[in-house]
């Protein structure tokens, strides 16, 4: 995966937790050189959350396995007690199920323990704007490979009784079955022959219906409720 272009603006702090005390003091001693604040490190999901409560930190670095309280419940936490925050989840593991269960849960992408310096201060920084790490297609990918197996018909099912689902229009419902496809703006608009600016309108208005935080959970959803299923294409 190539590193993501860095955005401008000032750096986020961070909070890093990870069960292993050498991935944070490399992980703090990386982003430290690179002009972002580390404002705390936790070695256990509990703690994490703790820190969460106390620091409020714009970007946590959340390893998925750790004791006390593993990473996924810590997401699960901190994304509804700090909705101001955004969490990065760390794995050695590629594709690792427990990423797709934190996309649902809101994280906004994943990052492998192995990962550049350059790449890890890159990600930070992109989530700290409010941008998803996953591209689309790679989200896409992760999903199809880890979403849970369900009949269409249930699937189907469960995409018209979702929460929000019916409160789309139906050129929205349109925009969110083509990003679970993968499409970025600009492709989205060539093929709905829209400006891109019309649709980032509907993207906005899609994320506030749904009560989605970015683009990799929206594609998980859209697998989730059937409006995609593995394997469809487009």
């Amino acid at each position: 995966m190539t590193a993501p272009a860095a955005p401008g603006g000032p750096a986020p702090r961070v909070l890093i937790a990870d069960d292993q005390d050498l991935v944070r003091t490399g992980f703090r001693l990386i982003l430290t050189a690179r002009g972002i604040d580390v404002v705390g490190v936790a070695a256990d999901g509990a703690e994490a959350v703790a820190q969460v409560r106390r620091l409020r930190p714009d970007v946590v670095l959340l390893d998925i396995r750790m004791p006390v309280m593993d990473g996924l419940e810590a997401a699960r936490r901190i994304l509804a007690e700090a909705p101001g925050s955004r969490v990065i989840m760390l794995t050695t593991f590629d594709l690792d199920q427990y990423v797709y269960a934190a996309l649902a849960a809101g994280a906004s992408g994943f990052l492998l323990k192995d990962v550049t310096p350059e790449h890890l201060a890159a990600a930070v920084r992109l989530v700290g704007t409010g941008d998803a790490l996953l591209a689309p297609s790679i989200t896409r990918r992760l999903v199809e490979r880890c979403a849970p197996d369900a009949a269409a018909s249930d699937r189907l099912a469960t995409a018209d009784t979702h929460r929000g689902l019916a409160a789309l229009t139906p050129r929205e419902r349109e925009v969110l079955t083509l990003m679970g496809h993968g499409r970025s703006n600009s492709e989205l608009a060539e093929e709905l022959t829209l400006s891109e600016a019309t649709v980032k309108t509907h993207v906005a208005r899609i994320f506030a219906k749904l009560s989605l935080r970015d683009r990799a959970q929206a594609v998980v959803l859209a697998y989730e409720t059937g409006l995609v299923t593995p394997g469809s294409g487009g």
